[in-house]
């Protein structure tokens, strides 16, 4: 073993071991970074080769303001923040084999937003037709543009943004199974749940009843240790690409029960999930579907999406594409949906400058088919040069009704948001 591989081993050995002993999951964790130990190790084997290493690091200055007097008691409008994202990737064995690590780290006046996380730190080894990753992940399935009813391998990192595309990094061991004809295979072992942070006293986007996470409980008596599983199948049929999951295990969203005078039970319940997802190509066409069934003891429920998006590519041949989408949104849960969904239509448009600056914007709105309530957005991002980027978000609340029993406490909180970013 060379003197450089013996180097790197011991210092891949020692930042997983740094990195794991200060996680608050910590048996199933010092498993994982044996396991990510042996493969750093199995770098040195390759003597042919020498392994191929990338850092970046991403640093963000963002600051949120809202527009309108807060609804609840302490509550602020301005909120200033900033966020590390270091990302390294070592890879070996002819790119076969690899260790990817993905943190994240943000300092905010809410004192719940100021967290860290692994957003991934997982052992990969490829072959021909199956795949294996061991640790930290993070895996979306779906296809809708307003709604991701069927992606519930992470939990949702509810406090960096509203739309809950940020998720958490998920212990876990996913095989994959390839075959050209009937499509591919994933099972998923995750042997650890973790809580979804919510917005402090100071923070906007929050229930008047400031919600700890530690209070919500489990319904499994395993609490966070219990074992869950999952699988899916995906494939393409022609135009059609389709997707079969289950889930059963502790579901990523807690169950909310508000009694008449304002508190709330709240608790993580078991679930059976199964979902599907079809994406249909046709010409300029997307068509989408996203569908789940949800079973627990507690609630059983249908939600779907479905939808469609058109694109008028290249618009006078200066590279310009514009796509006009729109979907409709349904939850058998009504009010009591956590995303406040359940019978709405969304409609917007995406422009993609597709210029050296990666220039694009998404507009849009959510409508509720059964009251007033309107939600509209936009967002917009220009890089600058080869380091910089810039990102404009705004969220605007309007004509929001009493009945909506999640989004009447929003009623106040549209923002923009602002965050500029620096890459090395």
């Amino acid at each position: 073993m060379g003197c450089d591989s013996v180097k790197l081993v011991n210092t891949l050995a020692l930042f997983f071991n740094h990195i794991l002993s200060g996680a608050r999951m910590n048996k199933p964790l010092h498993v994982l970074a044996g396991i990510l130990f042996m493969g750093a190790f199995s770098v040195s084997a390759q003597q042919e080769e020498k392994p191929v290493q990338e850092l970046e690091l991403e640093l963000e200055a963002e600051y949120r303001y809202f527009f309108k007097d807060a609804q609840f008691t302490g509550q602020l409008d301005h909120y200033p923040s900033i966020a590390i994202r270091p990302d390294y990737a070592i890879e070996w064995n002819k790119g076969y084999e690899s260790i990817n690590f993905t943190g994240f780290l943000r300092v905010d006046r809410d004192d719940e937003r100021t967290h860290w996380d692994i957003r991934e730190l997982y052992y990969q080894k490829a072959k021909s037709n199956w795949e294996l990753s061991v640790g930290l992940k993070k895996v979306y399935w779906g296809v809708a543009e307003s709604n991701h009813l069927v992606d519930i391998i992470n939990q949702t990192d509810a406090v960096e943004t509203f739309d809950g595309e940020e998720k958490l990094g998920q212990p876990m061991v996913q095989y994959s199974y390839i075959t050209s004809k009937i499509g591919t295979f994933d099972f998923f072992y995750l042997p650890f749940n973790r809580k979804r942070t919510f917005t402090g006293d100071k923070g906007r986007l929050r229930f008047g009843t400031v919600i700890n996470q530690d209070d919500i409980d489990y319904e499994s008596g395993a609490k966070e240790w219990r074992q869950d599983i999952a699988v899916r199948w995906k494939h393409y049929f022609g135009v059609f690409d389709v997707g079969l999951s289950h889930f059963y295990g502790t579901g990523r969203e807690p169950l909310f029960i508000f009694d008449p005078v304002g508190n709330i039970e709240s608790f993580y319940p078991v679930i059976n999930q199964t979902g599907i997802d079809v994406q249909i190509t046709h010409d300029a066409f997307l068509w989408k579907l996203e569908s789940i069934y949800r079973n627990a003891d507690t609630q059983d429920f249908v939600a779907l999406v479905a939808g469609l998006e058109y694109t008028f590519s290249n618009i006078n041949g200066n590279g310009l594409d514009i796509g006009l989408l729109g979907e409709y949104l349904y939850d058998e849960r009504d009010e009591l949906s956590l995303n406040a969904l359940q019978n709405d239509v969304f409609f917007g448009s995406r422009l993609a400058f597709n210029d050296i600056q990666d220039t694009s914007i998404l507009i849009g709105g959510v409508a509720d088919l059964e009251s007033s309530s309107k939600i509209f957005s936009l967002e917009a991002s220009r890089r600058f040069g080869s380091n910089w980027r810039a990102e404009i978000e705004a969220r605007v609340f309007t004509d929001i009704d009493d009945v909506e029993l999640i989004l009447s406490n929003f009623r106040e909180d549209s923002f923009l948001r602002f965050t500029l970013s620096r890459f090395f």
